[in-house]
């Protein structure tokens, strides 16, 4: 029947997933596991016949899994596995762990982690190719520093990786294992920069596709790969109704802990004038878009960032909350111009800070 709802929470592993699935009455109606592929899932779900409601954790399947539900169901809430009313008190298990989520989910208490805007998909990927590859490199890099640094052979900046001097560096490799792994590793840093060089222009060239593009690299220090890098993290502006939600995200929203916030006073309770304590910054987060926005505010060296740094510094921050403040503005600035289509306007900044 129609009128029939149905939550159902699936535990999805590698080969097998559990499914459960619970009526509006909260009475569980099938326990079943099949195997993890589209053609076993979607018959499980289509034998019920009602309105379908379904949640999975976040993780490696979620994405395929969210487009291969969405057509099919009512609902799909893809769920943070950090969340801690997700985790299972007590013994758990993937039975356990399916009804869990079906039953949080007929009782609204899951909060869904964004799945959506299929158009953005292919430069979600290409950022993930870049910033992979650019870990990669990284990673070389630093094998390659430690082979000198072990040897108490001293080296400053990029001087180490020049192709021009090589040669001299690995004469100082007096072992001829050590000298062997570090050619390998100069190899791999060469091929590196290469794929890296490859993935940054695909992604900038997918990411011109998309109007905010222009908006965002209008904002001093976001160029193409930071502006590409935003997009393909937030996919669209809508998902954050303030600033303070999107500070959250990324990562620089300040965590505050209060207690016995009310007292009485002559007889009347009254809300206490204790100032909750501070606890840093939240740590549940994007690091892509934190990476972004803190390196964006360190590198600011001249114009109105700068002189919105400097005043800060003036009315006696210290130069880490001013560098925080600052990185908290460039955010809030890139989140309102992508939702009113605006190009950034210095002179409407320096008026907006004053």
């Amino acid at each position: 029947m129609k009128d029939n709802k149905y939550y159902v929470g699936m535990d999805v592993h590698k080969a097998i997933t559990v499914i459960a699935a619970l009526n509006a009455e909260g009475k569980q109606i099938m326990r079943t596991l099949v195997e993890t592929k589209s053609s076993s899932i979607l018959d499980a779900i289509r034998a019920l016949r009602g309105e379908v409601h379904i949640a999975f954790e976040e993780g490696i399947h979620s994405a395929w899994l969210y487009d291969l539900l969405k057509p099919h169901v009512c609902e799909v809430v893809v769920c943070d596995p950090r969340d801690q009313r997700v985790r299972q008190r007590g013994n758990k298990s993937d039975d356990a762990d399916a009804a869990k989520l079906a039953q949080m989910l007929r009782l609204g208490g899951l909060k869904a982690v964004y799945h959506g805007e299929r158009g953005m998909r292919k430069l979600k990927e290409l950022a993930r190719s870049y910033q992979n590859l650019v870990a990669d490199s990284t990673r070389a890099k630093n094998r390659l520093k430690a082979i000198y640094r072990a040897r108490a052979i001293s080296y400053q900046g990029e001087a180490v990786y020049r192709s021009d001097n090589r040669q001299q560096w690995l004469a100082q490799l007096e072992e001829e294992g050590v000298r062997f792994r570090a050619m390998r590793l100069y190899e791999e840093i060469d091929c590196l920069a290469g794929l890296c060089e490859q993935a940054h222009k695909a992604m900038v060239e997918e990411a011109r596709k998309h109007p905010a593009f222009k908006l965002l690299v209008s904002i001093p220090m976001l160029g193409p790969i930071r502006a590409a890098l935003i997009l393909a993290a937030v996919l669209t502006p809508d998902r954050f109704r303030t600033k303070r939600q999107f500070w959250a995200y990324i990562g620089l929203a300040v965590v505050t802990r209060s207690s016995a916030d009310y007292t009485v006073v002559n007889g009347a309770i009254k809300k206490s004038n204790k100032s909750p304590a501070t606890r840093g910054l939240n740590q549940n987060f994007n690091h892509t878009l934190k990476m972004v926005f803190k390196t964006a505010a360190t590198g600011v060296r001249s114009g109105p960032l700068k002189d919105y740094y400097d005043s800060l510094l003036t009315k006696g921050a210290s130069p880490q909350m001013a560098r925080l403040t600052l990185a908290r503005k460039i955010a809030a600035v890139a989140l309102t111009i992508w939702k009113k289509g605006e190009a950034f306007k210095a002179e409407k900044f320096v008026k907006l800070t004053a």
